[in-house]
């Protein structure tokens, strides 16, 4: 979704420069993803703010190598990768940004347009009649609760992935792509976290009692427990995501990962979501 160079300058310092389609969204990612390098939060320095050149949204920021993927989806990994996301959104809690609109597409279940799924031309194209009705299905019930939910937006992270994340000697060293920030309220963005922390690649969604463990983990941490809407809300938005790659998988004749999990988790999913 982005291009990105590695280049070494003159003096030898080496940064990161990465280019991307300008929607809009890059200049808030970047200024948030700023703030919390300032803080001392594990992530990529940018160097500039994101400048348009021509079509493009274009920044660089510092090199931040190394580290390793954390692969698992069992309780304890998730309970690891709560508390990562519990402080990343208690650090950008009060970061004041224009709302980076519209959100990533694998949790824009919020989008204006007249279908089912967000207008995405690439997918669009391609032969709807290969996605499985039980995930259409799946996508309609969650869109439904989602939408029907009456919480606040706010900024955080929207793809946390274990491909985004690296570890070193037991801790988070660095948490990259900035470039997905969403602003959905903070119960589905927990929720699509605690559906989407074991995805490398290709994605997946964690088990049922996993993502449980993450829900729990994480409200611990950040001192509030969620009410029933916001439980309702997160397992709903833990499912979106993996009906997205579900979709993605049917249109391109991929292997059925998220499609089996979606197909083997659904109904307690949405049990718990009430939808």
């Amino acid at each position: 979704m982005s291009a990105v160079f590695g280049l070494r300058l003159a003096g030898g310092r080496e940064v990161g420069v990465k280019a991307r389609e300008d929607d809009g969204r890059a200049a808030s990612c970047v200024a948030a993803q700023t703030r919390l390098a300032d803080r001392g939060f594990p992530c990529p320095r940018p160097l500039t703010p994101a400048l348009r050149v021509g079509a493009l949204a274009v920044h660089a920021e510092e090199f931040r190598p190394g580290g390793d993927l954390l692969r698992g989806d069992s309780p304890d990994v998730a309970a690891r990768c709560a508390a990562v996301f519990a402080r990343l959104m208690a650090e950008l809690s009060d970061v004041t940004v224009t709302p980076p609109l519209p959100n990533p597409r694998w949790v824009r279940w919020d989008h204006p347009g007249p279908g089912l799924w967000p207008a995405i031309k690439f997918l669009d194209d391609r032969d709807q009649d290969a996605v499985p009705a039980f995930v259409v299905d799946v996508a309609v019930r969650v869109r439904e609760r989602l939408l029907a939910a009456d919480l606040p937006c706010v900024l955080g992270h929207a793809d946390f992935e274990a491909q985004n994340l690296r570890w070193r000697e037991g801790d988070v060293w660095a948490v990259h792509d900035w470039d997905s920030l969403g602003w959905q309220p903070e119960a589905a963005l927990v929720g699509a976290a605690c559906g989407a922390f074991a995805s490398a690649s290709p994605p997946t969604l964690a088990p049922v009692g996993s993502s449980a463990a993450f829900l729990e983990v994480y409200q611990d941490l950040r001192g509030r427990g969620f009410s029933a809407e916001e439980r309702e809300v997160a397992w709903a938005a833990s499912l979106w995501p993996a009906a997205h790659n579900a979709r993605w998988e049917a249109v391109h004749g991929d292997e059925p990962v998220c499609g089996a999990a979606v197909r083997a988790q659904a109904a307690e999913r949405l049990r718990l979501a009430n939808a």
